[in-house]
């Protein structure tokens, strides 16, 4: 199978998952960088997160024209997902790969768990 095939592939995953759920395509997108492309650890997850903020941006232009978005909480917590989102990507330099996979698994299976029970 051809890397550009798979990149496209992988693509159309995540941004069904992306469209569908709101988010989520990122803990699709890291296994498949790091499986299918090789990626390095760090790497696919900083990618991932380079790949989800259009898709998510162009999803946002979708679930808002109904007018009912709350755009008072929207803006509290973007401030606080980017504060998040620059601490997460100075501690991302610091954790080893071993680690970054435990912790990404761990918060996987508490997602899921949440929506199980």
């Amino acid at each position: 199978m051809s890397e550009k095939f798979t990149k496209a592939a992988a693509g159309i995953i995540v941004g069904t998952a992306n469209g569908l759920f709101g988010s989520g395509g990122g803990t699709l997108l890291v296994p498949a960088l790091e499986k299918f492309l090789n990626i390095e650890t760090h790497r696919a997850h900083a990618t991932a997160l380079a790949v989800i903020f259009p898709l998510s941006l162009l999803s946002v232009l979708f679930y808002t024209r109904g007018g009912e978005t709350p755009w008072g909480i929207v803006l509290w917590i973007s401030a606080g997902g980017a504060a998040g989102g620059y601490i997460g990507a100075r501690l991302l330099n610091k954790l080893k790969a071993a680690w970054l996979h435990k912790l990404f698994g761990a918060c996987m299976v508490a997602a899921a768990l949440r929506m199980i029970f």
